[in-house]
C-alpha cells in the first residue's frame, strides 16, 4: 500500500476561475465536493493535481500555487499522472476512483501564454466519488489499499 499527502482543498464557486483553498470538504458520492461549481454527476466529479507538478512549473517561471490549475484536492507524493483509469485513492473516509487524465486546455490560458507550457493536459486527473466523507489536509490517502 502507497501512502501520500493531501497538502490542499481548493473549491470555487463558479467555473472558469482558480480554486480557493480551503480547511476541509465534504466529498459526496457519485457527486463530487459539496458546494464547488464543477460537481454534479459525471466521470469529472473531482479534480486532482500533485504539488510536485505545480512545483515544476514554478520552476519555468510560473507564479502558480495551489489551486491555480482549478484542482479540488492537490496532493504529495504520489504521481496521479501515472495511475491506471479505474485506480482507486483512500482519502480519510472517502474513496475516489480514477477516471481521466488531463482535459483539453482552456484557450488563452493564462499559464500557457506566460510559460508557454500547462500540465493540465498531460498531468491533471479526475476522479468520480465512490464513498463519501469529509476530508481534511491532515486526512490520510493510500493506494493500492
Amino acid at each position: 500500500m502507497q501512502t501520500f499527502e493531501v497538502v490542499s482543498l481548493n473549491i470555487s464557486k463558479e467555473k472558469g476561475v482558480p480554486k480557493t483553498p480551503v480547511e476541509k470538504v465534504l466529498l459526496v458520492a457519485d457527486h463530487g465536493v459539496e458546494g464547488d461549481a464543477h460537481a454534479g454527476p459525471g466521470h469529472r466529479q473531482v479534480s486532482l493535481l500533485a504539488a510536485e507538478d505545480i512545483a515544476a512549473m514554478v520552476e519555468k517561471g510560473a507564479a502558480v500555487s495551489f489551486g491555480d490549475f482549478a484542482e479540488n484536492i492537490t496532493t504529495r507524493g504520489i504521481d496521479l499522472a501515472a495511475l491506471p483509469i479505474g485506480a482507486r485513492l483512500s482519502i480519510g473516509d472517502a474513496v475516489i476512483e480514477k477516471t481521466q487524465i488531463g482535459k483539453e486546455c482552456h484557450k488563452g490560458c493564462a499559464i500557457m501564454r506566460k510559460v508557454g507550457d500547462c500540465i493540465m493536459p498531460r498531468r491533471g486527473v479526475f476522479a468520480k466519488v465512490i464513498i463519501g466523507g469529509e476530508i481534511s489536509n491532515e486526512s490520510p490517502g493510500y493506494y493500492g489499499f
